[in-house]
């Protein structure tokens, strides 16, 4: 560990706030070729919103004088070399945005990775372990429906049938063929090829923009993640009944959509039980809606479609959740005369940040001068998928006053910078020393 004698905190302050134009520039390229015409940024996964991505990230890196690779699921790295061999702390996030989204969401993790090292390399500090900036690729599982899969393809956990099981939404091809087109080798992946292996890397840190303003109500910049909810996911779920006359008396009637609005409700109820009792979970029925090519106004709805995603912070209450609401459709089932149908299953697992992580944080911090508060994350981050695969993880959360996932996302520079600076205080403090 570098002594606090040889590195002080006004200089690693310092030096972060000399990459201020640095990463204005980038968050400025990074918006130039995804700006959408229907307002905000898309980057859409394994397309050219992406692509543009992760060429901003490879270019800014071999700017830096770094070592740029690319993966076989197309993740980018930026790695700072180690004089000799051993593991790697990987500074990461994704690059891909929702539809019409924000500029900060992922990306700004993704650049918290190239600002510290450049800081740190500044300062005339030498790692004796990699650090790496790494691009993550497809995290948004919008497009996919399918969770972390560029951290998952990375490190070899993501099952081989999604390649040619996941379609995107908006184009209908298979995950396989989108990647394909990215230059990614597919045929490799399905083999089992595998970037990251666990046992090589010390740790993975992720900075993000919070999703809820939590941190500007508490007037606090930054948090410390506690842990990433797990979830499961039904995303094409399909209610039959039977169409009808609008004026059909109600004993008659196998309507779809009043049975797809009770079980709604159900599951509200059952949010609010568990809010009160104070167990934090989180139900949402994402799509939610009749079939446009036969409702209207005068008919009984006779096929209805949702999709639901459920996320706790323990995997014994993701189990009681998932099978009250299968009870739930069975019951439904019963007193409607309707046939649901669930579809394909999605699930991630709970990823708990590493306690010894969280402590070296908060020590930083205090060294900086710095508060920092916990909290647990209210949605999925690729840090889940490295918790998963038995990697200790760590999130730093920065302020955000409009969420995510929309196009006011609304992250300072100064915040930006004052995460980067506990991030790179605590590499320096525990991956780096002075050089001679």
């Amino acid at each position: 560990m570098a002594s606090k004698a040889q590195i002080t905190p006004a200089q690693i302050r310092d030096a972060i706030l000399a990459q201020r134009d640095f990463a204005t520039g980038f968050f400025a390229d990074l918006a130039a070729d995804s700006t959408d015409p229907a307002g905000g940024i898309t980057r859409d996964t394994y397309g050219r919103g992406e692509n543009h991505g992760h060429a901003v990230m490879r270019a800014a890196a071999r700017d830096s004088g770094l070592d740029v690779t690319v993966d076989a699921a197309g993740n980018t790295y930026a790695r700072w070399r180690a004089a000799g061999p051993g593991q790697t702390v990987l500074l990461g996030s994704h690059l891909d945005s929702v539809p019409s989204g924000g500029n900060f969401d992922g990306a700004a993790g993704a650049l918290a990775g190239l600002v510290c090292i450049r800081a740190l390399r500044a300062l005339g500090l030498v790692p004796r372990l990699d650090i790496c900036a790494m691009g993550i690729r497809a995290e948004e599982s919008v497009w996919f429906q399918t969770s972390y899969i560029g951290s998952r393809a990375a490190l070899a956990t993501l099952p081989a049938e999604t390649y040619d099981t996941a379609r995107r939404i908006d184009t209908g091809r298979t995950l396989g063929e989108h990647m394909a087109d990215c230059g990614c080798d597919v045929a490799a992946l399905r083999g089992g090829a595998r970037a990251l292996d666990p046992a090589t890397l010390a740790a993975f840190i992720e900075l993000h923009i919070e999703q809820a303003p939590s941190l500007v109500k508490l007037g606090r910049a930054m948090a410390s993640c506690t842990a990433v909810p797990g979830n499961f996911r039904y995303p094409d779920v399909r209610i039959i009944g039977e169409q009808g006359h609008v004026g059909t008396p109600r004993r008659f009637r196998r309507d779809a959509a009043m049975a797809g609005a009770e079980l709604a409700a159900r599951m509200d109820r059952f949010w609010a039980e568990h809010e009160a009792a104070g167990t934090p979970i989180a139900i949402t029925f994402g799509r939610f809606h009749t079939d446009d090519r036969i409702h209207g106004l005068t008919s009984v709805p006779g096929l209805f479609h949702f999709s639901i995603d459920l996320r706790a912070y323990d995997e014994e209450i993701l189990a009681q959740a998932e099978a009250f609401f299968l009870a739930q459709c069975s019951q439904i089932e019963a007193e409607r005369q309707v046939r649901i149908e669930l579809g394909p299953r999605k699930s991630a697992p709970v990823g708990h940040a590493s306690p010894e992580i969280r402590a070296q944080l908060q020590a930083a911090a205090g060294w900086l001068g710095q508060e920092l508060m916990t909290m647990g994350s209210p949605a999925s981050h690729d840090a889940a998928a490295f918790a998963a695969a038995g990697v200790p993880m760590a999130m730093l959360f920065i302020r955000n006053a409009n969420g995510s996932h929309n196009p006011d996302e609304a992250m300072e520079i100064d915040d930006f910078l004052e995460g980067c600076t506990l991030i790179a205080a605590h590499l320096a403090r525990q991956y780096a020393s002075v050089g001679t």
